[in-house]
């Protein structure tokens, strides 16, 4: 189980930092910006702009800069009622069947807009509290998963049920909309229970009420900002504090809180110390390692985690860790210690997708067992859904995490300009070698005056000291002179080759 934890909020106008921190580490970094806020949990008007039968999809337009993706998969059923069997013909529906051009949808954002992907829409609708996911158009009642006690959970059920029949008696109505038992609910009072009913009831008739009169394109619900999702979401019994260095947010933040999260009010403070809150435990510089290629593990050892688009691959290297009394426990001891940095990394970078982890090759079995458990050990801090596989053939893990949003090197980043996020760029040699050979080919369709080459200083210095042999030798060949021009705004593997 996690120990307890402290959670600094760093706001300012244009951006919300939220750090979770455990035994003195960083273990969360949890980043929004003013102006790029993310989408998950938003509803919209929508319009099909396009359905896809072959991909068994449709692009919508929800106002947004790209179209946005829903696939049939993701389409809530119109017979709630129906038997399993209808059910499972249903879902089996061709969507062009379901959805055409031009219709309106009322849509959910269930995935943030990644890279040159849209946002990934449901009309399965949901609106989350802060004990319950209310489901407007299911009567559907779960419990989360995380709630391991049968007992408890028919306790729970038994509770809800009643909870929500007094609810409709109140309002003169029978049962409308489903809901599911977050987990911090596992301790809540009929009164929390029965407050978070009546809100999301409340707030669902105000989305459905917008919705009936509101053109496509239009946000019909936002979900909250992230100071507030703190409350709702990331606090629990093992917080031991929320500081935040803003009074404006503090009193916002308090307000919020004693009407959705009572509990949680008196843990929060208003940090008024003269250093920046963030400063406490040199959180910036955490950031920066976190954007870094190489990890540095304590004993010597290090990772390198390579983030591309298809999966992300964390190779564990022994660097210079020496310390045991034979190669095997260097090995198992530098792979256990990886285990419980990768598993921090996951959280901090927040990477998602496939995740491929080369451990140091081990040549016992017990020794990768005990990796393993410790990895998954401690993976059960982790707030999003993984899936660990054992060591593979070739002695890989290779794990799954959901992605929802963007990872931090995404939302803090943006590809090299120079390299355009290769990572590497052509050494100048090989430059000088594209301009004689550009030389060549222009010298065969054109017969200018003088060839001038304009490139990068490095390159330049290389065709008049190395490579001043071959230059000359080209010039002679073509009965042309090549000048040369230094221009210090070019990248390395930029030149222009002028026709004078």
């Amino acid at each position: 189980m996690p120990s307890t934890q402290d959670i600094l909020v760093n706001w300012t106008p244009q951006e919300t930092r939220v750090a979770i921190i455990e035994g003195g580490a960083v273990q969360e970094l949890h980043v929004e910006r003013t102006l790029e806020r993310g989408l998950v949990g938003n509803i919209y008007a929508g319009k099909v702009v396009r359905v896809l039968p072959g991909m068994q999809s449709a692009f919508i337009d929800i106002g947004l800069e790209r179209a946005a993706f829903l696939h049939v998969a993701d389409l809530h059923r119109e017979d709630p009622s129906a038997k399993p069997a209808s059910r499972s013909a249903e879902s089996q529906t061709p969507i062009e069947k379901r959805v055409h051009e031009g219709q309106t949808l009322m849509v959910q954002v269930i995935k943030d807009p990644i890279g040159t992907k849209g946002a990934r829409l449901s009309t399965q609708i949901s609106v989350a509290g802060r004990l319950l996911v209310f489901l407007p158009q299911d009567d559907h009642l779960g419990i989360s998963q995380k709630i391991g006690s049968p007992e408890l959970r028919d306790q729970l059920r038994e509770r809800m049920m009643r909870l929500i029949g007094e609810a409709d008696n109140r309002e003169g109505r029978t049962r409308s909309g489903g809901f599911i038992l977050r987990t911090n609910a596992e301790d809540a009072t009929d009164d929390e229970l029965a407050s978070d009913i009546a809100y999301l009831r409340k707030t669902w008739a105000t989305v459905r009420e917008l919705g009936l009169k509101s053109p496509p394109g239009t946000l019909l619900y936002q979900e909250l900002n992230l100071a507030q999702r703190v409350l709702r979401d990331l606090v629990n019994e093992s917080t031991n504090s929320i500081r935040i260095d803003s009074q404006i947010q503090f009193e916002a933040l308090k307000a919020f809180g004693q009407e959705f999260t009572p509990s949680a009010v008196d843990k929060l403070a208003h940090y008024k110390g003269e250093r920046p809150i963030f400063d406490l435990y040199n959180i910036d510089r955490e950031i920066e390692k976190a954007l870094a290629r190489r990890v540095d593990l304590k004993s010597g050892g290090y990772l390198i985690v390579d983030q591309t688009e298809a999966l992300t691959t964390i190779d564990v290297n022994t660097g210079g860790y020496v310390g045991a009394r034979n190669f095997d426990d260097t090995i198992f001891k530098t792979n256990l210690e990886a285990a419980q940095a990768i598993a921090r990394q996951l959280r901090l970078r927040n990477l998602g997708g496939i995740v491929i982890i080369d451990f140091i090759d081990m040549l016992r079995e017990d020794h990768r067992d005990s990796v393993l458990a410790e990895f998954r050990k401690q993976l059960l801090r982790d707030r999003t859904k993984v899936t660990v596989s054992g060591f593979s053939a070739l002695g890989l893990v290779e794990m799954t995490r959901k992605r929802t949003r963007e990872s931090l090197a995404h939302m803090l980043c943006q590809p090299c300009p120079t390299c355009d996020g290769r990572g590497q760029v052509k050494t100048a040699r090989t430059v000088c070698y594209d301009i004689l050979r550009e030389i060549l080919r222009e010298a065969r369709q054109f017969n200018p005056r003088e060839f001038r080459v304009v490139a990068n200083a490095t390159v330049v210095e290389m065709l008049l000291d190395e490579e001043s042999q071959h230059l000359a030798g080209l010039s002679d060949f073509i009965g042309k002179p090549v000048s040369l021009q230094a221009e210090p705004t070019m990248s390395p593997e930029q030149y222009d080759i002028v026709l004078l």
